[in-house]
């Protein structure tokens, strides 16, 4: 799929990761759907996004674990842009813990069923309603599409991370089922598994943290956002790409 002038959809863009995909988009002249909470945020991405080259960007402020909210979003996507052709599913929050927290026995804290659903609630059921909601625009407008999850190292399962790392395996496993079965309706899915990232989310970590971490990479840094911005680009341009999980993470493993 060539991007010029093609109407890409990007949820949790107005930082992070999904800012770092849309102004790469943007340089390639697509027209952009921006999605997030933070509005105000997103306005500062979309003047960003106008000044490198998109063809047109548009706002839109949706929670996308409410399906009547995604719903509506993408109603209002197609009746903007009159058609879809990708999404990138990159949306998702963090509420990391222990599953029991216990010393000599005694247990003095459990992660709370509020904290499970939270990240179950946006990283795979929003995942899920922003999927099925692009994909049935995308076949009603009968457009080419390509929908791109964002998954993590941590599907594997990850050190205080049952919740994130139980949703990153369903987002993978989702996408690999997507890619079977809207094949027919010239619709690709895949997914990226990022590893330890440089983002706004990362440089708050204290110094030592950070080194630890490098320190068990192959390559001995994080990465950068726009590399993983890079990755999107690539699996939207390689028409014969998908069902697969393309895991970018400097050779890292869990």
């Amino acid at each position: 799929m060539e991007l010029n002038n093609k109407v890409i959809a990007i949820t949790g863009a107005a930082r992070g990761l999904g800012l770092a995909m849309a102004k790469n988009l943007a340089r390639q002249q697509a027209k952009l759907a921006l999605i997030d909470t933070n509005i105000e945020a997103l306005k500062l991405v979309q003047d960003s996004c106008l000044e490198l080259g998109a063809q047109s960007v548009e706002c839109f402020k949706a929670n996308v674990s409410k399906e009547s909210q995604v719903e509506q979003l993408f109603e209002s996507i197609v009746n903007h842009f009159g058609c879809l052709n990708g999404l990138i599913n990159n949306a998702g929050i963090l509420r990391d813990g222990l599953l029991v927290k216990a010393k000599d026995g005694h247990v003095s804290e459990k992660l709370s069923l509020s904290d499970w659903q939270a990240v179950i609630d946006v990283n795979l059921t929003g995942v899920f309603l922003c999927g099925r909601e692009a994909a049935a625009k995308m076949i009603e407008t009968q457009s080419e599409g390509v929908i791109v999850n964002i998954s993590s190292i941590c599907r594997s399962g990850n050190f205080g991370q049952t919740n994130y790392s139980a949703a990153k395996a369903g987002v993978a496993a989702m996408t690999v089922t997507w890619a079977k079965e809207l094949a027919k309706h010239n619709i690709r899915a895949c997914a990226i598994a990022p590893g330890f990232i440089a983002t706004e989310m990362t440089a708050s970590m204290p110094a030592k943290a950070i080194q630890q971490a490098e320190s068990a990479i192959p390559l001995k840094r994080m990465g950068k956002s726009k590399e993983i911005a890079e990755t999107v680009a690539f699996i939207f341009q390689n028409d014969y790409l998908t069902g697969r999980v393309l895991e970018i993470d400097g050779g890292a493993r869990l």
